[in-house]
């Protein structure tokens, strides 16, 4: 099977189960808007969350996946029936490693949780019933980093061996977890938030036991041994920290971004945190999907040219997926944010606080999107200072922008969260504009002969269905029952894939224009 086909395929399997991971995750996050609204306690509960939340996508999904999967790539193309015993020797090495160090960790944090709460959410510290409550629910959260970090670590050996299904099953058992807790078990507690809490840990249990028998069927579930000294084991540790900046800015800088909106009116971080979400719905199933299936495609790849043609193969992907999604989201955020959530304790004015911060946030959707292509391509040329560096800059013009926005939309009157959503958003792309200036200058990517040609084409599919989006929101009924108006949305989502379609269609473009060799 050509290249191209096996790496369709292998993204088209993780894209469908992200797909529902992330279509439960968003009628778990209705369910959590509907139940507690957006409240102070469930601002306290996000900032609770997002703290071990942030470091599982900093460690977990970013940073230790981007610099494991070349190590046992490695390993793997030295592994035979004679030295398949020094693979399992480094994974056992690596999950002792990883347990000692977030037990350790997880220790501290959960000992002086108020410290970590007042460093991340220093807003919270004039409201005591709110701090107090956050405190109490970092507690019950923060073991999920290590659980979900473990399971990470298996998920990411079972990728190695080309087994997606499992790990991209996973994320579903969290928003189970929730769902349930939440609208049957909350009612039970003297304080129904903190139900949240614990169906975050036991969530983390049942994930990290879903991996347990396919690492059993490859012969891979090794008891853990604590090895700092084991070759792997240190150039793990030694790439860590460069992917951190490289990989996982997005979550840095929505952390920052949840730290500013802890000073801004009751409401705030929930109305971002639906807007994140509703943003990484696209970015999770395309970008997320497409940047797990090529990592070790590329670790493996010693040929350049086919190494710059699976880049712009996936490039061409995100941007035939990831371009229309962007501009689609920016467009009928309000009516989205209305459809999906104007129900229970999440009113109107929720709705639309929400929806203003999607528009602010979707225009970095693609630049998300390019950013889990770019960064692997050079940690799989073990390249890692150069997304570190791309990171940093990100960083810094995230917060820069953010002060600067905040000041301006003082200024004009418009509400402040959307600052730090667009600073998010500012920040995407000058880290994409950073990787790709390196990626030109080491002749690592470069866009095929027929560029121009496809540019011209999704211009065109683009152009016809935002005119046909306009059209069909003018017809949303705003005051329909709930059900109403999300058949209405749905309606519209569909009717402006179907103009998208057929603009690709009558533009030229076909099935078989992508195709990696």
């Amino acid at each position: 099977m050509p290249q191209s086909q096996k790496l369709l395929k292998s993204t088209a399997i993780v894209s469908v189960f992200t797909l529902l991971s992330r279509v439960l995750g968003l009628v778990r996050d209705v369910v959590l808007m509907n139940v507690f609204g957006a409240s102070g306690l469930m601002d306290a509960f996000l900032v609770a969350f997002k703290i071990p939340n942030f470091l599982r996508r900093l460690f977990a999904e970013g940073a230790f996946a981007q610099t494991f999967v070349p190590v046992i790539a490695d390993y793997q193309k030295k592994s035979n029936q004679n030295n398949f015993h020094d693979l399992q020797i480094l994974i056992s090495r690596v999950f002792g490693t990883l347990l000692l160090l977030l037990s350790v960790l997880t220790s501290v944090v959960m000992m002086f949780a108020p410290v970590v709460i007042g460093a991340f959410a220093m807003g919270f510290i004039h409201e005591p019933d709110k701090f107090a409550t956050a405190t109490t629910l970092l507690r019950l959260t923060f073991p999920y980093l290590l659980l979900i970090t473990l399971t990470a670590f298996a998920s990411s050996v079972l990728q190695s061996y080309q087994r997606f299904v499992i790990p991209t099953v996973t994320p579903i058992l969290l928003n189970i977890c929730f769902i349930i807790f939440a609208i049957w078990l909350s009612p039970y507690f003297a304080e129904p938030i903190l139900a949240l809490g614990y169906a975050v840990l036991l969530a983390g249990i049942l994930q990290l036991g879903l991996q347990l028998l396919p690492l059993y069927q490859q012969n891979l579930l090794i008891l853990p041994k604590v090895d700092f000294a084991h070759t792997g084991v240190r150039q793990i540790l030694k790439g860590v920290l460069p992917a951190i900046f490289g990989v996982s800015v997005l979550q840095i800088n929505l952390l920052i971004n949840t730290s500013f909106a802890s000073f801004l009116p009751t409401g705030s971080v929930s109305w971002l945190y639906t807007a994140e979400r509703m943003s990484e719905l696209p970015l999770g199933v395309i970008g997320v999907a497409i940047g797990t299936v090529i990592l070790p495609h590329l670790s493996h790849n010693n040929n350049e040219q086919n190494f710059i043609k699976t880049l712009d193969w996936a490039c061409w992907l995100v941007l035939l997926i990831g371009l229309p999604a962007s501009l689609a989201l920016i467009q009928i955020s309000d009516i989205l944010m209305l459809a999906l959530f104007q129900h229970g304790r999440f009113g109107s004015h929720d709705a639309l606080m929400s929806g203003f911060a999607l528009q602010c946030m979707a225009g970095g959707i693609l630049a998300f999107m390019l950013i889990k292509i770019f960064a692997p391509a050079f940690f799989a040329k073990h390249q890692g200072k150069i997304p570190v560096k791309a990171g940093i800059i990100a960083i810094v013009a995230n917060a820069v922008s953010a002060v600067v926005l905040l000041g301006i939309f003082s200024t004009i009157n418009l509400p402040l969260h959307g600052a730090l959503a667009l600073a998010t958003t500012l920040s995407a792309w000058v880290n994409v504009a950073v990787l790709y200036y390196y990626l030109k200058k080491q002749q690592l990517f470069k866009f095929n002969p027929h560029s121009k040609k496809r540019m011209l084409q999704l211009c065109v599919a683009n152009g016809v269905m935002l005119i046909a989006l306009q059209i069909m929101i003018t017809l949303f009924p705003t005051n329909a029952s709930q059900i109403g108006k999300i058949l209405a949305f749905l309606a519209i989502c569909v009717g402006g894939m179907l103009v998208y379609a057929v603009g690709l269609f009558l533009a030229g473009f076909r099935s078989g224009s992508l195709k990696s060799d």
